[in-house]
């Protein structure tokens, strides 16, 4: 695989890690939802791919030419706005990597395309239950 492809890779699984995450957390810390949390903590735990050195010696953030963030990236208005934002986040790349790592594997390919519509069931269940709880 293309030193530039790894580097996408390795972009997104950090990207659909963090996104995640904050999602997890929120459920773990705020919400106080153990069975949430758990669910998104196993769904993060898939997220798993065999070339890490690889991917490892392909990043170069120095480089980035979009690191710097954007306005709507550094405003959130509250709790919902971060876990949608960070929902969007996760799932639009376990798309990328989705596409990119059947390059590589097919059966890896099927992985994040489970983690991804996971992602899409899980956020249409909390958002609702969220939004409702305000």
């Amino acid at each position: 695989m293309e030193q530039s492809q790894l580097r996408l890779i390795d972009a997104n699984l950090n990207r659909l890690r963090e996104g995640i995450r904050v999602v997890e957390d929120i459920f773990r810390y705020v919400y106080n939802d153990k069975i949430t949390a758990s669910n998104l903590k196993t769904l993060r735990h898939k997220v798993r791919i065999d070339i890490y050195n690889e991917l490892l010696d392909s990043r170069d953030i120095k480089n980035d030419v979009l690191k710097k963030s954007t306005s709507s990236e550094q405003t959130r208005d509250d709790l919902q706005s971060i876990m949608i934002a960070n929902f969007k986040r996760a799932q639009e790349s376990s798309r990328v990597l989705e596409e990119f790592t059947k390059l590589h594997s097919i059966q890896t390919s099927e992985t994040f395309k489970y983690i991804r519509y996971e992602l899409y069931d899980i956020e249409k269940a909390l958002i609702k239950i969220t939004s409702n709880s305000k």
